[in-house]
């Protein structure tokens, strides 16, 4: 007879570990790829994957993306960047570069932290974490953020400041691009995420294995 908790699926947020040597490492679950031309989110409720929108212009992803189980962006998070007024109260965002084609979503990557992008999305915390695949060998020379080449750096930047434009030109753009960050930044971030998680979600359901 098998445990009743092997016929269930874990929730990607609250059931999946934030990964053994986390900050360092983490598992990312990617909600995203880069040939996605619709925005996948997950439902918070469920934990499948939902059908957001179609991506706000022309551009697509340029990483693979999504987000850390067990973080929430919280005053822990808001407090490391600058002009914040609170946390954007979801879990933390993650863009993990590959140097293969990975196509498929609802996945968990082993992503090694090199740095990250600060962001104000209507004057709440949004980080966005920036990690390369751990076991890729192309980039096991990037230790940080700036090492990775500049092209691809400017390429994640501009998406991310620009990716909630209105292109019909009706609305402001709501994201503030503050600046990036190397590796150790981007750890302090993790950790604060983790703390807020704990704090928002303790006892049984924030606890870590």
């Amino acid at each position: 007879m098998p445990k009743s908790f092997d016929r269930f699926r874990a929730h990607p947020w609250h059931g999946l570990p934030t990964g053994d040597q986390a900050p360092e490492i983490v598992d990312a679950y990617i909600e995203i790829t880069p040939f996605d031309a619709v925005k996948y989110e997950i439902d918070k409720k469920t934990g499948y994957l939902r059908v957001d929108r179609p991506q706000g212009s022309s551009a697509l992803p340029p990483t693979l993306y999504g987000f850390i189980p067990r973080t929430y962006c919280g005053d822990r998070v808001a407090a490391l960047t600058p002009s914040a007024e609170i946390g954007d109260q979801d879990p933390l965002d993650i863009c993990v570069l590959s140097q293969q084609r990975i196509e498929r979503a609802e996945i968990v990557v082993p992503a090694r932290v090199v740095g990250g992008i600060q962001l104000l999305d209507d004057g709440e915390a949004d980080d966005k974490i920036v990690a390369l695949l751990a076991s890729d060998p192309v980039f096991a020379y990037a230790k940080e953020f700036k090492q990775l080449p500049e092209a691809v750096l400017n390429r994640i930047v501009h998406y991310f400041g620009t990716y909630k434009i209105d292109i019909a030109g009706e609305k402001p753009n709501p994201i503030e691009v503050v600046g990036t960050y190397g590796a150790e930044q981007a750890r302090a971030v993790i950790a604060a995420s983790i703390e807020d998680y704990d704090e928002m979600f303790g006892g049984s359901l924030g606890q870590r294995p």
